[in-house]
């Protein structure tokens, strides 16, 4: 699950699913799930969930979703809560009321609107089945020879149809490091940035993705380096958060920087600046998020401001 060193867990992890990896290697039984009355089916339209009128989200018996079940342009076995079988199916071939009305839905909603109303485990899930669906879209046909791909093993692989490929195309991950770095010396502050784009006055911690041939740490010291010219020492890692927008996992880490001096690089980040705890107090007091009330931002600034001056 994605959470914290301090043992607290982050928005979309906590997952309770039994992803059950050697059951999806049984098309047998897998179809035979689908007909299970305890089966369970959620339905999503182009990465959005299916809601009720009180916003509530849609959950299919498999008595009430075979017309989603037959309409579905892609349908994934997500894995067993006890003995309830959980999948998720793909209605984004159709228009946004046809979703609706094939599910008796009120309306779609982006999961990450739910944080907060939605217990972290149900989050999660949800979170999950938009990640492996919007995956599905993305891979329909091999990157090697162009051949149409097919989903198997409960729609966690897909297997190229060339005669002479047979390539498997597997789910894959885009790790990057989210940091929050300290000055040296006194007082406690902590570096803070704006990015191209952003509005004035808006700033955030640095991130960046992990590149091939790097690990974490590796990473984190460069992404420092090229945006910020900060040269970062003792590293710690702090936690751990999945991000399948459509497909990350945000690695978050505290660092010491060995000087003050910021050069920031122009280009993804035009201004970064120093904060003490209580100018973010301040901030926050006024009425400006400290990070996404769903991104582990968050609770790297929480914890900071907590730990006092």
């Amino acid at each position: 699950m994605g959470m914290r060193a301090d043992g607290v867990v982050l928005a979309y992890g906590g997952g309770w699913l039994d992803r059950a990896g050697p059951l999806r290697a049984d098309p047998d039984r897998i179809t035979a799930l689908l007909t299970d009355p305890r089966t369970a089916v959620l339905p999503l339209w182009r990465d959005r969930c299916l809601v009720t009128s009180g916003e509530r989200l849609v959950r299919l018996a498999a008595d009430r979703a075979a017309a989603a079940l037959a309409a579905a342009d892609e349908t994934v076995f997500l894995g067993l809560d006890g003995d309830t079988a959980i999948f998720a199916v793909d209605l984004s071939g159709h228009p946004e009321t046809e979703a609706v009305r094939l599910t008796g839905a009120a309306s779609t909603v982006d999961v990450r609107a739910l944080v907060g109303r939605l217990g972290p485990a149900e989050a999660s899930v949800q979170a999950y089945a938009r990640g492996l669906l919007h995956w599905h879209r993305q891979q329909c046909y091999c990157g090697s020879c162009g051949a149409r791909t097919t989903p198997r093993d409960g729609g966690h692989v897909r297997s190229c149809s060339g005669a002479d490929c047979g390539r498997l195309l597997f789910p894959r991950i885009e790790p990057a490091i989210i940091v929050l770095v300290e000055a040296p010396g006194t007082p406690d502050r902590c570096l803070l940035a704006r990015h191209r784009g952003a509005p004035e006055g808006s700033y955030s911690m640095l991130a960046g993705f992990v590149e091939v041939g790097e690990s974490l740490e590796d990473a984190v010291r460069r992404e420092m380096a090229e945006e910020a010219g900060v040269t970062v020492t003792d590293l710690a890692y702090q936690g751990s958060q999945a991000w399948p927008f459509p497909a990350g996992l945000m690695v978050g880490f505290r660092a010491t920087a060995a000087s003050e001096t910021v050069r920031v690089d122009g280009e993804e980040l035009v201004e970064a600046r120093w904060f003490t705890r209580n100018e973010l107090r301040a901030r926050e007091a006024a009425g400006r998020p400290l990070g996404r009330p769903d991104s582990i931002d968050r609770h790297l600034l929480g914890s900071w401001l907590a730990a006092g001056d």
